[in-house]
């Protein structure tokens, strides 16, 4: 199973702190994504901020989601930078 986000904190250049169940911190960078659909809404930076945790997941004021699975995976590790 993988591990449920447990917090999460917008930083700079679209970019999310955040923070998993077993305890590990990635940062996850949007940017890729902020010209793909609902995800272009994001460039908004007071809706970018919005962002919380939502069940084990994150969720924007738009109901935009990402999969807790993805972010997890495609996070770069804090402490190691991989």
């Amino acid at each position: 199973m993988y591990p449920a986000v447990k917090s999460v904190k917008p930083l700079a250049g679209y970019k999310l702190l955040l923070e998993f169940s077993n305890g590990e911190e990635k940062i996850f960078d949007v940017t890729p994504y902020l010209n793909m659909g609902k995800f272009s809404e994001l460039k908004d930076i007071s809706l970018f901020n919005s962002v919380t945790v939502k069940f084990d997941s994150i969720e924007w004021a738009n109901q935009l989601d990402i999969d807790p699975e993805f972010l997890y995976a495609n996070g770069v590790n804090v402490r190691t930078g991989t």
